[in-house]
């Protein structure tokens, strides 16, 4: 089985901050093949810019895939944009983008500690 993670939770992953992931999260993120959206990545990139982060997005997926075998979703870019035209419960275009690339994708449980995801997305983990 499949399974998103969203910008926090990749970013807490990375630095090896399991503490910040609730034992449910664990236990998804154990039983699932883990993927991003490459809007993750593009989200990653913008905090890193801004110095919210100390590793920009290249070398935060470089870590991911090597350390925890996560994968950036290859689904093509109009499917995740037509998935996200209905997502009109945010006007944030990463949180929109993020979850309809996990719709776009069968559905796919999405693991997030954003309350906003979580309370529109019946898929989400935490």
């Amino acid at each position: 089985m499949i399974c998103y993670l969203d910008t926090n939770v990749t970013v807490w992953l990375a630095q090896g901050d399991l503490g910040r992931i609730t034992p449910a999260a664990r236990v998804q993120l154990e039983a699932s093949e883990l993927l991003v959206s490459p809007v993750v990545l593009l989200e990653l990139e913008y905090l890193f810019e801004v110095g919210r982060i100390l590793l920009p997005a290249r070398d935060l997926q470089s870590k991911l895939a090597s350390e925890l075998g996560v994968s950036v979703c290859e689904r093509d870019f109009p499917s995740i944009v037509s998935a996200a035209l209905d997502e009109k419960w945010t006007r944030d275009p990463f949180d929109r983008l993020i979850v309809a690339n996990a719709k776009a994708s069968g559905i796919a449980p999405l693991v997030s500690a954003d309350e906003e995801i979580r309370k529109h997305y019946p898929r989400a983990v935490w």
